[in-house]
Order: structure tokens, then sequence, then C-alpha cells
């Protein structure tokens, strides 16, 4: 089964750190690039950080300096450190995934294949 599997989180103190983790398993594509999205309560989900397969990054504003994104290709896995956690970091976090233009199960998909994990819980309170 091809899937996303995210490990990490919990809750923080603020000032505090974490580190996600997101397993690709079964997935047999070549990955484009990677990325984590998060999603608090009431707003939409928006992008915290990516990572090209180039190895170029990009992070939202609000975490630029605390949060860094890596990748370790040998365990198809990527991470996001988190550090100086704010409340206001307080969300769901999703992994994403995506592959080139990719042909699979008898269909070719122009804009490749997207994946999500199931999302994991990360709250910043004192």
């Amino acid at each position: 089964q091809e899937q996303l599997v995210q490990s990490g989180g919990g809750s923080v103190q603020p000032g505090g750190s974490l580190r996600l983790s997101c397993a690709a398993s079964g997935i047999i594509y070549s990955i484009d690039h990677m990325a984590w999205y998060r999603q608090a309560p009431g707003k939409q989900r928006e992008l915290v950080a990516a990572l090209t397969s180039g190895g170029n990054t990009n992070y939202a504003d609000s975490v630029e300096g605390r949060f860094t994104i890596s990748k370790d290709n040998e365990k198809n896995t990527v991470y996001l450190q988190m550090t100086l956690l704010k409340p206001e970091d307080t969300a769901v976090y999703y992994c994403n995934a995506n592959t080139p233009p990719v042909e699979a199960g008898g269909g070719f998909y122009p804009y490749g294949i997207e994946y999500w994990g199931e999302g994991t819980l990360v709250t910043v309170s004192s």
C-alpha cells in the first residue's frame, strides 16, 4: 500500500522543540518534492516547509529560522525539526509528497501523483 507514515508530534511548552517524521512506504515512483502543511482549528491548511528533489527549501514566513525540513534519501523519510515553538504553531501537521508526471495503473498523470500523511497533532501550551 502506498502511503506516507507520520510519527512524532505531541505536546510541548512554548520555546520547546519537536521533530516530525514522514516515511514514504510502498511508493514505487520517484518523488519530486516533499512538504509539510499544517491546519490550525478554524483555519485553512497552509504550507509550512517544502523540499525539492534538488535540495531547495521553502518556508512559511512564520516559521523561517525556527523550523528545518530535511530528508534521509536512504530511508525515504522527510523530517521537520521544529524549535522555539509558539502557541500559534499548534495545529495538525500533514506530510505531503508529489511525483513528477508519471504513468501508473494504465493511466497518465500529467501533474504527478500526490500523497498525504494522516496528520499528527502538535500542541504548544504552557
